[in-house]
């Protein structure tokens, strides 16, 4: 096989991996779906990084993505907020509540496409993921202090949050 053609098809295996790794896929998954070795997959998104790295127009393009992303997070976040204030003007706190566990989800995810972006050091990551935490941890005690307040909707938050808490149970005093 010549040596242009070797260079087309390692070209075309590396926009394969990459088309996929940015859909939102891990390794593993890619590993699966494409049928190349895991091991292969690594050294082929290695390759992407390093030629996404020397191409400006690519750098250009992925800040502009980012920044669009970033701001349909903001917005998604700004939308649910209002849904949040609909829901105590009516006092529907069912709506609250997944508005709540939304916004959280979105944050979540808006964090995981910066890192995967690599603009997140892991100090960066760590000083999120602690007032994120920081965050839930109120908000969750908001919802308790609310189900206490009101029996009547008591069961519905407390399926909600451990839906949130998978690992741990939800337990209201009162």
């Amino acid at each position: 096989m010549s040596k242009e053609l070797e260079l087309v098809n390692h070209l075309d295996e590396v926009n394969r991996v990459a088309s996929e790794y940015l859909k939102g896929s891990d390794v593993a998954q890619i590993s699966k779906s494409l049928d190349i070795p895991r091991t292969r997959v690594l050294t082929l998104l290695s390759d992407w990084r390093e030629m996404a790295a020397s191409n400006e127009a690519i750098h250009a393009r992925a800040r502009e993505a980012l920044a669009g992303a970033d701001k349909h997070y903001s917005s998604l976040i700004s939308k649910a907020y209002e849904v949040i204030d609909s829901a105590d003007q009516t006092s529907n706190l069912s709506a609250k509540t997944s508005a709540i566990k939304l916004i959280t989800d979105i944050e979540a995810k808006r964090l995981d496409m910066l890192h995967r972006a690599g603009l997140l050091d892991n100090k960066e990551i760590a000083d999120e993921l602690a007032t994120m935490e920081r965050k839930q941890e109120i908000l969750i005690n908001i919802l308790k202090d609310i189900a206490s307040k009101h029996p009547e909707i008591k069961n519905e938050i407390l399926l909600r949050l451990s839906e949130l808490n998978r690992s741990e149970a939800v337990v209201i005093d009162g």
